[in-house]
């Protein structure tokens, strides 16, 4: 019952991490590289050594911020309602 009622949570969760990953990335970027943007895959300007870093960092940001809001929205689960929610 928990986890039918958590999983529209869950979604929100997420988007609102890809949000925060999304802006952290950008100012982590800029203050590394002292660019304004990223170098994008589709960027035919930019080398495969400029664009592989940059989407490492990237996935890695949206893989941690991602962990820290489903596991902080299940802590919270299991504090107002007793059960784990997953």
């Amino acid at each position: 019952m928990v986890k039918a009622l958590y999983k529209p949570f869950g979604i929100l969760f997420g988007l609102l991490g890809g949000m925060i990953a999304s802006a952290l990335f950008s100012k982590v970027w800029k203050a590394v590289t002292h660019e304004d943007d990223a170098p994008d895959a589709s960027d035919e300007e930019r080398a495969w050594k400029q664009i592989l870093p940059a989407v490492a960092l990237k996935g890695a940001l949206a893989a941690v911020v991602k962990a820290v809001i489903h596991r902080s929205g299940a802590t919270g689960v299991r504090g107002l309602t007793g059960t784990w929610p997953a």
